[in-house]
């Protein structure tokens, strides 16, 4: 950070002293200046939040506070807890904060309230594959350092030992506020309909129904959810129309009161506590902030709309968390904000014709033209703008957005957020359930909409894009919306270019793919897939489904009548009255290898045979023996039988006697997820392996929890086995 430092005040001190200068020497610091500057923003953000990611998965006491809750759509709850003590055992390296769901439908534990119980914690989950999204990097940067699920039901206690300060009151206030304000709207409008209004209003979507979201995300209506622009733009505008109505029709007031800025002053009011209540995300402060310019813009008789606007807001937000330039939300909220803006003034700074309607019936008719044209352009530049970010860190589109956005948004525009704006204001006087009972009327019929849209089968699975045209596309948008002279046809190139890029470069598909864990391994061809579990998680396949554009899996060929007779070491241990050191029982390693060959060969090419809680084999497409060890005594026989052995747990074994290639969790602990390929030679010496963890970013804080070593209380090296 000290030598970015330097290097920030010499380019700073050139460019001020060339700032008069017409050479290209004056935008070369002063580009350098800038990126500098974000490279220690951005270190400085990392070293501010010094989060704690715990190192391996336990199971321990907790103890905390409740510093937010939010109810899922079964009806559980998730807390978010600042832990004071971890006892049975003591963790040596607590997180200070982390989310515990508690499957129990039982009344919650107030925010700011202190609980204790048994738990099982993880650390964020890496890459489900290289190149996907990395959670641990996202927890970091939110303050959180593990996640799981109680054993049972939390316990509330009394008292606590945290440090409390007037920042901790403030934000417990906001938080039991939004819960209150989300309990409030769940109550007079239950099910997905409650679900769906508290989440315009309070940013908490676990809730809804998955069903529902699915539909909302396959018909383009996912954006509805998320408290962007246009949820606060829709209450803002409607506050300020009905407030500057509503003082206009007062006699006298209009002529000796600036009746526009007031109605700006109430919206600007309005929409600082919309983003307090909505729990800020990047989206909903995106728009806050250009709203909040826009409206202090009035003051000042100044234009509202500008691409000035979107830039200050960006470097507010870059200022303040760099990091979140790296995330979908930001990248599609901006560009979608940057599209509509460069459409509105190309729409603007069109040629106009003077035409005058006197009859009734063609005013009415010209303005729903308008609007519905309006809404249709709008509908397609934002479509089209978020496009490549969607494929990108999503790898899907909605094919039918556009239908699903024509049919739903007039609904919202109309019905939903106005009414929800007035359900708000009348709250504190208990008389929102008229107001929410037309918005939740609106809502249904935005989950019809939806349901039938999604049915269709609109959603396009794009799979993983080639880096560099996903960056020429995102270049060339940003160039064709910024540029106003022919130059900006430069961007459309780009974005040609990109194109071309992706449609001609697609990536290879691997060959054998292998989660985080060890747990689930899936064998590909083509889009075709085998995995050793017959229910795979959903938050992994289903990401590998998305990049890999992979069809419905094929569940391993369970052969029971394969099992060994192992010794049951809990029962055994129980009867020696042993513990944690009590010794693993022995098998018969000859009958152990005999199994492993038989179970190769039982099942079809390509696809696994499995026994339940000992191990998976199969034989892949290039002649491959994998097998996939779950009871790791079997991990010496696997050795004995196979090319590829994947162990689940962690062993002390670190290679093969026989040459085959060993993961265990240890090694994956360090790599992440594995892709594996075949080599042009095919023989399984030859994999070759990618990563999704690269050794030098073992060094950075969100990966660091990775190499340490509880045993010694230290760090290992980065490049250590």
């Amino acid at each position: 950070m000290i030598k970015v430092a330097v290097l920030l005040c010499i380019f700073g001190m050139a460019a001020l002293w060339l700032r008069h200068s017409a050479t290209v020497w004056r935008l070369v610091f002063l580009h350098g200046f800038l990126f500098l500057a974000g490279m220690l923003l951005a270190a400085w953000q990392t070293a501010r939040m010094d989060t704690v990611i715990l190192d391996t998965p336990v199971t321990t006491t907790v103890s905390g506070v409740v510093a937010g809750r939010e109810t899922t759509d079964r009806g559980y709850w998730r807390y978010t807890v600042d832990v004071t003590k971890t006892a049975d055992p003591e963790l040596m390296r607590p997180p200070e904060r982390v989310t515990l769901l508690s499957r129990q439908q039982e009344a919650p534990i107030a925010i700011g309230g202190a609980l204790t119980g048994k738990a099982r914690l993880s650390p964020p989950s890496g890459p489900a594959l290289p190149g996907l999204n990395d959670f641990a990097f996202d927890s970091y940067f939110n303050g959180i350092g593990a996640v799981g699920y109680f054993y049972g039901k939390p316990v509330s206690v009394e008292g606590t030992e945290r440090s409390s300060s007037a920042l901790t009151e403030a934000s417990e206030f906001v938080a039991q506020l939004r819960a209150s304000i989300g309990t409030r709207i769940r109550a007079a409008l239950p099910g997905d309909v409650g679900a769906l209004a508290a989440a315009l209003v309070t940013g908490e979507e676990r809730a809804i129904d998955r069903k529902t979201v699915k539909d909302l995300r396959q018909a383009g209506l996912a954006h509805v959810l998320a408290i962007s622009g246009l949820n606060m733009v829709l209450a803002a505008g409607t506050l300020l129309v009905g407030v500057r109505l509503a003082l206009s029709v007062l006699p006298g007031v209009a002529h000796r009161f600036p009746i526009k800025k007031l109605a700006a002053a109430g919206a600007l009011s309005m929409v600082c506590f919309y983003i307090l209540i909505s729990g800020g995300a990047v989206s909903a402060m995106r728009s806050w902030i250009m709203i909040s310019l826009m409206l202090v813009a009035v003051f000042f008789d100044r234009p509202a709309i500008s691409l000035r606007n979107v830039a200050l807001s960006a470097i507010l937000i870059l200022v303040i968390t760099p990091s979140a330039v790296t995330g979908p939300g930001f990248q599609m909220s901006y560009a979608a904000t940057l599209g509509l803006i460069a459409g509105y003034r190309f729409w603007r700074e069109r040629p106009q014709e003077n035409v005058s309607f006197s009859a009734a019936p063609l005013i009415v008719l010209r303005a729903a033209f308008f609007f519905l044209s309006g809404l249709l352009i709008s509908s397609l530049i934002g479509g089209f703008s978020t496009m490549i970010y969607s494929a990108g860190h999503f790898h899907r589109l909605a094919a039918y957005g556009l239908v699903g956005n024509m049919l739903a948004m007039p609904i919202i525009s109309v019905l939903v957020m106005p009414f929800a704006l007035v359900a708000m204001v009348v709250m504190p006087f208990g008389l929102e359930k008229l107001p929410l009972w037309v918005m939740g009327q609106g809502l249904e019929w935005m989950i019809l909409i939806s349901r039938m849209v999604s049915s269709w089968g609109g959603e396009a699975t794009t799979g993983r894009l080639a880096p560099a045209g996903f960056l020429l596309i995102a270049v060339g948008g940003v160039v064709l919306c910024l540029l106003r002279t022919r130059l900006a046809f430069f961007g459309a190139l780009l974005v040609v270019a990109g194109l071309a890029a992706i449609l001609f470069n697609l990536p290879v598909q691997p060959d054998v793919v292998i989660s985080e864990d060890g747990r689930l391994v899936a064998l590909l061809d083509g889009k075709d897939v085998s995995l050793n579990r017959s229910r795979p998680p959903d938050f992994i396949f289903s990401q590998w489904q998305r990049a890999l554009r992979l069809s419905d899996p094929v569940p391993p060929a369970m052969r029971p009548e394969l099992a060994l007779l192992l010794p049951d070491e809990r029962a055994l241990n129980a009867e020696s009255g042993g513990g944690r050191k009590s010794q693993r029982q022995p098998i018969d390693a000859a009958a152990a290898t005999k199994a492993a060959i038989k179970l190769l060969s039982a099942g079809s090419p390509g696809r696994f045979a499995c026994v339940a809680r000992q191990w998976c084999a199969a034989t892949t497409r290039q002649n491959w023996r994998i097998i996939v060890v779950e009871d790791a005594r079997l991990s010496g026989a696997a050795c004995d039988a196979g090319d590829l052995v994947i162990v689940s747990s962690m062993v002390r074994l670190e290679r093969c006697r026989s040459g085959a290639r060993l993961v265990t969790a240890r090694s994956l602990r360090r790599a992440g997820a594995l892709e594996l390929y075949a080599s042009p030679g095919g023989d399984a010496a030859s994999i070759r392996l990618v990563t999704a963890i690269l050794p030098e970013e073992l060094s950075r804080p969100w990966a660091r929890h990775r190499t340490y070593d509880w045993r010694s209380d230290q760090f290992e090296a980065a490049d250590s086995p």
